[in-house]
């Protein structure tokens, strides 16, 4: 008869086995449930990427596609009408993969056209007589006020990636893609074609700096010490864009508490570079210093 397994080969618990003890204690709100969230990450039960990812679950059930959509000024877009030379330079520069094809404006979209669609047309005869709409895709529409979760529901069973999304009045006020829904849950989705920072910080000027966006915010306090705050926001990118009330663009800048904040590179989803300029009087101050430790040591 074979002896049972000791306790020291039995299997470690498994990620969803730890997220169901979580539950045991029955939370009565959401509130609580963060509590209990919060609590297991200090007592190691999961890591940081762990938590944010169930708080991630949990954002997605309470937001609506109005939330991460994609704003209509900040949508490019395809004319019915262009040639392959007209286009092909957005397709180009802004190499994104789908693309909503309009005729008279935004909010008269007759389809989508996708970047793999004009492979074929590169390598035969088919070329010459190349027409848009005759490889358009349907575009599907949504309501600003849908819930996130429904939508990536909707996303997965339906096998399509990008929506329109409409106002009350039948209005286009964005887009979303379901990337835009799983970046809540899982954070930042990086391609091969992303650039890589060295480093979240560097010195490149006596008090300019180059600053990546999603430099924590404690990372940032600890090295200017300042004592920046935000409850919402985790990020340096993410203060930017509460104080500006908008996601900005290349060259946009604000000053906050004397450090101006200049955003270097951004796309149409998040910001990802910035500059800071330090205010004259600190960098006074930090020479002050290094002088007075300076005169202090040779004594």
């Amino acid at each position: 008869m074979a002896e049972p397994h000791s306790t020291n080969e039995q299997a470690k618990p498994g990620l969803l086995d730890k997220i169901g003890n979580l539950f045991q204690a029955e939370p009565k709100n959401k509130n609580e449930l963060l509590e209990l969230i919060n609590g297991a990450k200090k007592r190691e039960l999961i890591d940081q990427k762990t938590k944010e990812m169930i708080k991630g679950v949990l954002d997605v059930s309470n937001m609506r596609v109005r939330d991460i959509m994609i704003p209509r000024a900040q949508m490019v877009t395809l004319g019915l009408q262009q040639s392959v030379e007209e286009f092909l330079p957005i397709l180009i520069n802004s190499a994104h993969s789908r693309f909503p094809v309009i005729t008279e404006d935004k909010d008269h979209i007759v389809g989508l056209l996708l970047a793999k669609d004009l492979i074929r047309y590169g390598f035969n005869s088919e070329s010459q007589g190349f027409k848009i709409e005759d490889i358009l895709r349907e575009a599907v529409v949504v309501p600003e006020s849908k819930r996130l979760d429904t939508l990536l529901k909707d996303f997965r069973s339906q096998r399509y990636h990008m929506a329109i999304v409409v106002d009350e009045y039948g209005g286009v006020s964005g887009l979303v893609t379901i990337e835009d829904i799983l970046e809540v849950i899982v954070g930042e989705i990086e391609d091969e074609f992303d650039d890589i920072d060295v480093a979240e910080i560097r010195k490149i000027g006596k008090r300019t700096y180059a600053v990546s966006a999603l430099t924590n915010l404690d990372d940032f306090n600890n090295y200017f010490g300042t004592k920046y705050n935000l409850e919402d926001q985790d990020t340096i990118g993410g203060l930017i864009i509460h104080r500006l009330g908008h996601l900005p663009g290349r060259g946009e800048s604000i000053s906050v508490n004397g450090y101006k904040f200049k955003v270097i590179n951004a796309d149409n989803r998040r910001l990802i570079q910035l500059q800071v300029r330090i205010p004259k009087e600190l960098k006074k101050l930090k020479n002050s210093v290094i002088s007075f430790l300076i005169t202090v040591l040779k004594k």
